[in-house]
């Protein structure tokens, strides 16, 4: 069976500066892959590069349709949900104004309604009415995550979506990756808690200078100490 997300010899600059070096990853429908590494190793750069934010040369195929020089929205329509570094909501919009603009046709029945994102985060449901732009951070990743889900993907692209959270949200956004697992989606995750990644992830990609320098299990990185001590500055 072929690839959902097949990336090959994939490389992306900002600029003139390049960022990717020939990056090779492929996930599988409902297959969950990590992607760790220092900051400044291009992982937000890959992510970037899947939803057409940044140039780039290589191949790059989501479910038999090559991505090259299609616009984000195209992307999305493909079936592809993302959810930033930095939280993006549209301020001035209601959570509900916010998350009904996430609402995506797919052809098919829904598998995410409102009610399932209120009933994951039942803070959105209480300030529903509220604007976005006065939500907390952890707030403004709810609403983030939820509007993703109303858009039906079959692979989310999620980049460090605890950073800078609190413990009791962090463990809300992870019961969020986890229902969606179990809903089949396939995600790459850039994550760097490694704890978090363990309770999710089917395999685990390390990205160091610009390329993966390590793909497989995270039983096999915990035998690969030279791996961790070089890109994780795990000793």
């Amino acid at each position: 069976m072929s690839a959902l997300l097949r990336i090959d010899a994939l490389r992306a600059w900002h600029g003139t500066s390049q960022a990717l070096f020939g990056v090779n990853l492929h996930i599988d429908a409902g297959e969950v892959v990590a992607l760790v590494g220092r900051n400044g190793s291009g992982r937000s750069t890959l992510a970037r590069a899947v939803m057409g934010l940044v140039r780039i040369e290589g191949g790059l195929q989501f479910d038999g349709h090559a991505l090259n020089g299609l616009r984000t929205f195209q992307i999305a329509r493909l079936g592809i949900g993302y959810v930033p570094e930095h939280r993006d909501v549209f301020p001035g919009l209601s959570v509900h104004e916010n998350l009904v603009l996430g609402v995506a046709s797919r052809g098919r029945p829904p598998r995410f309604s409102f009610d399932d994102a209120y009933t994951l985060f039942p803070v959105l449901k209480e300030r529903q009415r509220t604007r976005a732009g006065a939500l907390s951070g952890g707030e403004q990743q709810m609403l983030t995550l939820a509007r993703a889900l109303l858009g039906d993907p079959d692979l989310l692209v999620i980049d460090e979506p605890t950073e800078g959270l609190a413990g009791q949200v962090i463990v809300q956004v992870a019961d969020c990756l986890k229902m969606l697992r179990e809903r089949g989606i396939a995600m790459l995750l850039i994550e760097q808690r490694l704890a978090i990644a363990r309770g999710l992830a089917n395999r685990v990609a390390v990205m160091g200078r610009g390329e993966i320098v390590f793909d497989g299990s995270l039983d096999a990185l915990e035998q690969h100490a030279d791996v961790k001590r070089a890109w994780l500055g795990v000793g």
